[in-house]
């Protein structure tokens, strides 16, 4: 199973984002996305990641989100690490607005590998620390460093 050094990248990572919605983060996500990965289509990831959004909500509590989605070019799946400057309302089970987000990119076909990144990828968010010290990061280099060392 994937860990997250095996799917995200600096570029793929960003802190202290504005978020004044949901569309607008997922725009901004669909840029950094598809500014490290140039074959993918903006408008794909982007319409992708809301139609997603719009099946029910991929905030999981405590002010962390793992939106998630198919994409027709995506190759192999990939990560993007996001911390917003101030928290937004998204819908979680326990009604906290979201500050934390890691979205995950998977390939038309990776059913069960999708689910079990996700799964992985929820283990990891479910721990108090790394999610502390994720929110502490102040630059992309350390955020990134801080998700790849902790394994699920």
């Amino acid at each position: 199973m994937p860990y997250l050094n095996q799917i995200l990248t600096p570029e793929r990572t960003a802190c202290s984002v504005p978020g004044v919605s949901k569309k607008r983060l997922f725009e901004t996500i669909a840029r950094l996305v598809v500014s490290d990965q140039r074959s993918l289509p903006y408008d794909d990831v982007l319409n992708r990641l809301i139609a997603r959004e719009k099946l029910g909500s991929t905030g999981i509590g405590k002010g962390i989100a793992i939106p998630h989605c198919r994409v027709k070019d995506c190759r192999a799946p990939l990560g993007s690490l996001v911390t917003l400057e101030a928290p937004i309302e998204f819908d979680a089970p326990d009604e906290l607005p979201v500050d934390l987000l890691f979205v995950l990119l998977v390939p038309e076909e990776a059913h069960q590998q999708h689910l079990d990144i996700l799964a992985n990828v929820a283990r990891l968010f479910s721990q108090e620390d790394f999610c502390r010290d994720m929110r502490a990061a102040r630059d992309r280099e350390v955020l990134y460093e801080i998700a790849c060392s902790k394994e699920g």
